[in-house]
This record gives structure tokens, C-alpha cells and sequence, in this order.
């Protein structure tokens, strides 16, 4: 029975991880450098992640500095974050690229809100999945008498609780990252 417990706790975790990394690179109006993670430069012939030949850093609140370690990576850096349509526009001064975030109009913030949204819902489903799991999981070890009825009854609610915490977690999740994306 507790094994099934943290097995529920493990894939709500992942999937309250998932829903971070996947909201960090909605661009909210300022920079964040994770907004780069997945740019690929072409680096003499083999595609690399901008961080392994660029250091990325934030120069002010809506301010992206790029310092490839090496000056002729310059014009493929600049390359591929065009290539990325991210809807910025790479300014380089031959040592560093920087890279503007644009205020975010109204109806920019509310297709970023529709799309944080979707994101969260992904969240949700796979931790839905998780409870699902769990308590088939359970089921299965009641009906090969493991665990008694009563038991089972316990863990079933035990996972629910632990269902709605992490569902309450979520929503509190996207509702500072909405708030983050709508104030201007």
C-alpha cells in the first residue's frame, strides 16, 4: 500500500516538474533565459544547444545578453535563434547578441494565458493518469488478497487526497503565471 503511495507522489512530481519546465519557456514579457533552451546552433557541423557554445545572460528586465565563446559562432548563434521564431530580433555589436523582449500586446498575453492553459491541462491528465494507475495498481493487490477490502478503501482515499493536492498545486501554478503574464 505505501508502495503505491509513492508511486503516485513519484509521477505527480514528474508531472508538477514538467509543468515548470514547460511554463518557463512561455515568454511572460521578460527575459528569462530558459526562453533559449531550445535553440540548436550549428556548431561546424553538428547541431548543440545554444548553452554549450554561448553563455546566456539577463541584462535587465527585458534584456537577453548572448557571448558566444567563440566570436565566429556569432552569425550561426544569431541564425538560430532566428531560425526559433520566437518573435525577437537578435541585434549583435560583433562580441554579443542581444536580444529585446518586446512588451506583449493584449491579445499577444491572452493567446500566451490560452497557451499556459494547455499546458496545464497536460499537467493535470497525467497526474489524473497517475491516480488512475495507483488505484488499479491497488485494486489488482485486493483481489489477490494483499490487502484487505478495508485497506484498500484507506488507500483509495489516501491517493484522492493526494490527487487533490497536487491538482490544488497546479492551479495555484498557473494562476501566478497567468498573473505574471497579464500585468503590463
Amino acid at each position: 500500500m505505501d508502495e503505491a503511495l509513492e508511486l503516485a507522489k513519484d509521477g505527480m512530481d514528474k508531472a508538477i516538474d514538467r509543468l515548470r519546465k514547460g511554463l518557463t519557456k512561455v515568454r511572460a514579457g521578460r527575459a528569462n533565459p530558459a526562453m533559449l533552451d531550445d535553440v540548436r546552433v550549428d556548431n561546424y557541423g553538428s547541431m548543440m544547444p545554444l548553452n554549450q557554445v554561448a553563455t546566456v545572460s539577463v541584462g535587465d528586465a527585458r534584456l537577453l545578453v548572448v557571448k558566444p565563446w567563440d566570436r565566429n559562432m556569432l552569425a550561426p548563434v544569431e541564425k538560430a535563434i532566428n531560425a526559433q521564431n520566437l518573435g525577437l530580433n537578435p541585434q549583435s555589436d560583433g562580441i554579443v547578441i542581444r536580444l529585446a523582449i518586446p512588451p506583449l500586446t493584449e491579445e499577444r498575453r491572452k493567446g500566451l494565458v490560452k497557451q499556459v492553459k494547455e499546458i496545464t491541462e497536460d499537467a493535470k491528465v497525467a497526474i489524473r493518469g497517475t491516480r488512475r494507475e495507483c488505484n488499479e495498481f491497488l485494486k489488482e493487490s485486493e483481489k489477490d488478497r494483499q490487502i484487505s477490502e478495508d485497506q484498500l478503501k484507506k488507500a483509495l482515499e489516501k491517493v484522492q487526497e493526494i490527487h487533490d493536492r497536487y491538482i490544488k498545486q497546479v492551479d495555484e501554478i498557473i494562476a501566478k503565471k497567468e498573473a505574471e503574464i497579464m500585468e503590463v
